[in-house]
């Protein structure tokens, strides 16, 4: 494929960005709890989850399990403090961080739930966001957190037919044969 064949795909993906980011524009965005830049992450594991329908919802579920397990984490925190107060703080943050992460690494023998990066992901997002929000709510960025995730699969689930279509199309014509004289 020559680049002057290949931009269209480029250029495409370019649409799509632009179209992801005007879906966010403040102060009234067209869909509610979006952040783009969680969406974006969201397309890019679309990809590396294998670009198929099973494999965004294991990004989805992922996700949602890292949320979960960020929530987890911050709760028992909480527990471990209250139940021994000498381990309040940065131990109790790794007891929390030890008892779980088991959890979620058993996930790998659970097929629908066994894309275990993006457990990693949408934990590392979720902790983010309630670190830099001070006093967020776990149910406000468990659903930006969601909501994001969705569009940015969608935009993965999009990108691949088309891209797919386009390649399709190009090998089919330069299989094509070339009659002499036209």
């Amino acid at each position: 494929m020559t680049f002057k064949q290949f931009f269209p795909i480029p250029l495409f993906i370019a649409v799509q960005a632009v179209t992801l980011v005007m879906l966010d524009l403040q102060p009234n965005p067209l869909i509610p709890h979006l952040w783009t830049w969680i969406s974006f992450q969201a397309w890019a594991m679309y990809f590396l989850a294998g670009c198929t329908l099973k494999g965004g919802v294991k990004v989805f579920l992922g996700y949602l399990g890292g949320a979960l397990a960020s929530a987890a984490i911050m709760k028992l925190i909480g527990l471990i403090g209250q139940w021994i107060p000498q381990l309040a703080g940065t131990p109790a943050l790794a007891i929390s961080v030890f008892v779980v992460v088991i959890a979620v690494i058993s996930a790998e023998r659970v097929p629908m739930f066994n894309f275990v990066p993006a457990w990693f992901i949408g934990a590392g997002v979720y902790f983010g966001i309630m670190n830099l929000q001070k006093g967020a709510a776990h149910v406000a960025t468990g659903t930006h957190l969601m909501v994001s995730c969705a569009v940015g699969l969608v935009y993965g689930v999009v990108t691949v037919p088309i891209r797919g279509k386009y390649e399709a199309w190009l090998k089919a014509k330069s299989a094509q044969p070339v009659i002499a004289g036209k």
